[in-house]
């Protein structure tokens, strides 16, 4: 009998647990491509307003703490790149401004500028989706990033690269 009860009460509990690894297999919010999603959201905003479509999110323990899009026209500035806002936005946040424990999710990887400044945020990890072939950091030189950050390339590379070439076409015509 009593072997009976325990059986009882761990079953809800299994069952429980089994629906709730369902859930996050369904739902995983914590996956890079995620992220990249609600990045590309950003860019899309700024599509709308003209600006070159990049969008970037910031997110420390499992959540957006920063969200931001270029801003360059709107601004007249052109440091107001994506990263440059979510940066500022993350340390606000934070009230701190080192985000080694954050990671950046950016739909176009980082000019040099933006990468000089994440090495000085000392973000812990850069995930982007579409390389920059002309203005990319890569290009230069991968070391500029702080020794602690990693880099992750290429994640929803399609999806971010389209929307760039679809703004750049509509540009040209």
């Amino acid at each position: 009998m009593f072997a009976c009860k325990n059986q009882l009460l761990i079953w809800p509990s299994f069952i429980f647990n089994c629906s709730l690894q369902l859930f996050y297999l369904m739902f995983n919010f914590n996956t890079h491509e995620y992220y990249m999603k609600e990045a590309l959201k950003e860019a899309y905003e700024a599509f709308t307003k003209d600006e070159v479509p990049v969008g970037a999110v910031i997110v420390c323990n499992n959540r957006i703490i920063a969200r931001a899009h270029n801003l360059t026209e709107q601004l007249t500035d052109v440091t107001a790149h994506a990263e440059m806002q979510a940066f500022t936005a993350a340390s606000n946040y934070t009230g701190n401004k080192y985000l080694d424990e954050c990671t950046l999710y950016v739909t176009l990887e980082p000019c040099v500028m933006c990468a000089g400044a994440a090495y000085w945020t000392q973000i812990s990890k850069i995930v982007f989706g579409a390389f920059d072939h002309k203005k990319g950091f890569t290009l230069i030189n991968k070391n500029i990033l702080h020794p602690k950050t990693e880099l992750i390339t290429g994640i929803l590379q399609n999806e971010c690269g389209e929307l760039l070439k679809r703004y750049f076409k509509e540009k040209r015509t």
